[in-house]
Protein backbone atom coordinates (compact mmCIF):
# COMPACT_ATOMS: atom_id res chain seq x y z
CA UNK A 1 0.00 0.00 0.00
CA UNK A 2 1.47 3.48 -1.04
CA UNK A 3 0.05 6.65 0.08
CA UNK A 4 1.53 10.47 -1.07
CA UNK A 5 0.51 13.68 -0.05
CA UNK A 6 1.48 16.84 1.44
CA UNK A 7 0.21 19.34 4.19
CA UNK A 8 1.03 23.02 4.59
CA UNK A 9 1.72 23.87 7.91
CA UNK A 10 2.22 27.79 9.47
CA UNK A 11 5.46 27.43 10.80
CA UNK A 12 9.18 27.90 9.33
CA UNK A 13 10.62 24.85 8.36
CA UNK A 14 13.22 24.51 11.11
CA UNK A 15 10.11 24.65 13.53
CA UNK A 16 8.92 22.06 11.52
CA UNK A 17 12.11 20.03 11.49
CA UNK A 18 12.30 20.55 14.97
CA UNK A 19 8.88 19.18 15.83
CA UNK A 20 9.37 16.36 13.33
CA UNK A 21 12.21 15.08 16.06
CA UNK A 22 10.32 15.34 19.22
CA UNK A 23 9.26 12.37 20.75
CA UNK A 24 6.68 14.22 23.13
CA UNK A 25 5.20 15.91 19.33
CA UNK A 26 5.19 12.86 17.65
CA UNK A 27 3.47 10.73 20.63
CA UNK A 28 0.72 13.87 20.95
CA UNK A 29 -0.07 13.47 16.94
CA UNK A 30 0.09 9.63 16.10
CA UNK A 31 -3.38 8.16 16.51
CA UNK A 32 -3.94 5.77 19.50
CA UNK A 33 -0.27 6.20 20.58
CA UNK A 34 -0.09 5.04 24.05
CA UNK A 35 4.03 5.29 24.46
CA UNK A 36 6.80 6.62 22.01
CA UNK A 37 9.94 6.03 23.90
CA UNK A 38 13.63 6.86 22.63
CA UNK A 39 16.14 3.64 23.30
CA UNK A 40 19.16 5.12 20.91
CA UNK A 41 19.87 8.53 18.73
CA UNK A 42 17.97 7.61 15.83
CA UNK A 43 15.03 4.79 17.26
CA UNK A 44 12.07 4.43 19.93
CA UNK A 45 9.58 1.99 20.55
CA UNK A 46 5.92 2.40 20.29
CA UNK A 47 2.46 1.16 21.31
CA UNK A 48 0.03 2.04 19.69
CA UNK A 49 -4.01 0.79 19.57
CA UNK A 50 -6.39 1.66 16.35
CA UNK A 51 -8.80 -0.61 14.75
CA UNK A 52 -9.63 -1.40 11.31
CA UNK A 53 -12.92 -2.63 10.65
CA UNK A 54 -14.07 -5.42 13.39
CA UNK A 55 -10.19 -5.54 14.14
CA UNK A 56 -8.84 -3.98 17.39
CA UNK A 57 -5.30 -4.28 18.20
CA UNK A 58 -2.57 -3.05 20.46
CA UNK A 59 0.77 -2.99 18.16
CA UNK A 60 4.47 -2.89 19.74
CA UNK A 61 7.04 -1.97 17.99
CA UNK A 62 10.53 0.02 16.73
CA UNK A 63 10.74 3.39 14.96
CA UNK A 64 14.11 4.19 12.97
CA UNK A 65 14.76 7.44 11.92
CA UNK A 66 17.17 7.55 8.64
CA UNK A 67 18.27 9.11 5.94
CA UNK A 68 18.78 12.40 7.69
CA UNK A 69 18.90 15.78 5.66
CA UNK A 70 18.47 18.44 8.14
CA UNK A 71 16.35 20.14 7.53
CA UNK A 72 15.00 18.92 4.46
CA UNK A 73 14.40 15.37 4.78
CA UNK A 74 14.37 11.94 6.76
CA UNK A 75 12.88 8.68 6.17
CA UNK A 76 10.99 7.23 9.16
CA UNK A 77 10.78 3.45 9.33
CA UNK A 78 8.76 0.96 11.68
CA UNK A 79 7.83 -1.91 11.95
CA UNK A 80 5.15 -3.82 15.08
CA UNK A 81 3.32 -6.94 16.10
CA UNK A 82 -0.06 -6.55 17.13
CA UNK A 83 -0.50 -10.36 18.24
CA UNK A 84 -3.26 -12.34 16.83
CA UNK A 85 -4.15 -8.95 14.82
CA UNK A 86 -1.24 -9.57 12.50
CA UNK A 87 1.91 -6.92 12.05
CA UNK A 88 2.51 -4.15 10.25
CA UNK A 89 5.50 -2.47 8.62
CA UNK A 90 6.64 0.67 6.56
CA UNK A 91 7.73 3.68 6.81
CA UNK A 92 7.62 7.51 5.35
CA UNK A 93 9.96 10.17 3.35
CA UNK A 94 9.18 13.00 4.72
CA UNK A 95 10.33 15.97 2.78
CA UNK A 96 9.73 19.54 3.77
CA UNK A 97 9.53 22.94 1.49
CA UNK A 98 9.81 26.70 2.51
CA UNK A 99 6.82 28.05 0.73
CA UNK A 100 7.69 31.22 2.60
CA UNK A 101 9.34 32.18 5.88
CA UNK A 102 6.26 31.22 7.83
CA UNK A 103 4.80 28.54 5.83
CA UNK A 104 6.69 25.42 5.03
CA UNK A 105 4.83 22.26 3.03
CA UNK A 106 5.53 19.03 4.31
CA UNK A 107 5.50 16.11 1.61
CA UNK A 108 5.13 12.60 2.60
CA UNK A 109 5.49 9.12 0.83
CA UNK A 110 3.88 6.36 2.49
CA UNK A 111 4.78 2.51 2.09
CA UNK A 112 3.01 0.14 4.02
CA UNK A 113 2.87 -3.78 4.05
CA UNK A 114 0.23 -5.64 6.73
CA UNK A 115 0.17 -9.24 7.51
CA UNK A 116 -2.05 -11.68 9.80
CA UNK A 117 -5.27 -11.03 10.60
CA UNK A 118 -5.47 -7.40 9.33
CA UNK A 119 -4.35 -8.38 5.77
CA UNK A 120 -7.79 -10.84 5.55
CA UNK A 121 -10.19 -7.94 5.78
CA UNK A 122 -9.12 -6.33 2.30
CA UNK A 123 -7.28 -4.20 0.67
CA UNK A 124 -9.54 -1.68 0.34
CA UNK A 125 -10.66 -1.40 4.14
CA UNK A 126 -7.04 -1.16 4.79
CA UNK A 127 -6.30 1.42 2.78
CA UNK A 128 -9.00 3.73 3.43
CA UNK A 129 -7.93 3.52 7.15
CA UNK A 130 -4.49 4.21 6.53
CA UNK A 131 -5.40 6.81 4.17
CA UNK A 132 -7.97 8.23 7.78
CA UNK A 133 -4.59 7.55 10.05
CA UNK A 134 -2.23 9.25 7.93
CA UNK A 135 -4.61 12.13 7.35
CA UNK A 136 -5.17 12.77 11.08
CA UNK A 137 -1.72 12.77 12.21
CA UNK A 138 -0.65 15.07 9.72
CA UNK A 139 -3.57 17.07 10.41
CA UNK A 140 -2.73 16.99 14.46
CA UNK A 141 0.47 17.59 13.58
CA UNK A 142 -0.03 20.82 11.29
CA UNK A 143 -1.94 21.96 14.63
CA UNK A 144 0.91 21.29 17.40
CA UNK A 145 3.00 22.74 15.46
CA UNK A 146 1.26 26.06 14.28
CA UNK A 147 0.25 26.22 17.89
CA UNK A 148 3.68 26.07 19.22
CA UNK A 149 5.03 28.28 16.05
CA UNK A 150 2.65 31.13 17.41
CA UNK A 151 2.79 30.62 20.41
Amino acid sequence: MQMNDSQRIPASREQVWAALNDPAVLKQCIPGCQSLEVTAPNEMTATVVFKVGPVKATFSGKVTLSDFDPPNAYRISGEGSGGVAGFAKGGALVRLESESTEVTVLHYEVDAQIGGKLAQLGARLINSTATKLAGEFFKSFAEVVSAKASA
